[in-house]
């Protein structure tokens, strides 16, 4: 049974990095999204479309908001592995006790991952456009 969650857990891990980390969608422009441009330039649009090239920090702000995303795939992860450990004890107290580890150390770096999401927003909104 393990093994079949230790599967389970990668293939999951793989499949959520294929969406997060996808290159071409954080930093490339969609095929809509360049006709449009193309568009909005041709009439002399392209400010007021909003079209504008992006800027290293917003970049940067997509990058740290899917690596913020992948940390809250794993989040879930260990808490779901948590709980499996904690439902399958049967009265050991042993892996009871590693179950509230796990689930204790999962609420740990939750708390560790939203305050580096609160501090990078909080910067970010401090910083010149």
């Amino acid at each position: 049974m393990t093994k079949l969650l230790a599967i389970s857990a990668r293939l999951f891990i793989a499949v959520s990095l294929l969406f997060i980390f996808n290159i071409n969608f954080i930093f490339a422009e969609t095929q809509f999204e360049k006709g449009l441009k193309a568009t909005a330039e041709g009439t002399g649009h392209a400010e007021m479309a909003g079209l504008k090239d992006k800027t290293p920090a917003e970049l940067i702000g997509q990058a740290v908001n899917g690596v913020l995303a992948f940390l809250g795939v794993i989040f879930l992860m260990l808490m779901i592995y948590g709980g499996y450990l904690w439902m399958t004890a049967a009265g050991n107290e042993q892996q009871v006790e590693k179950a509230k580890g796990v689930i204790k150390d999962a609420v740990i770096g939750l708390i560790v991952v939203l305050a580096a999401y609160g501090i990078t927003y909080t910067i970010y909104n401090f910083l010149p456009n």
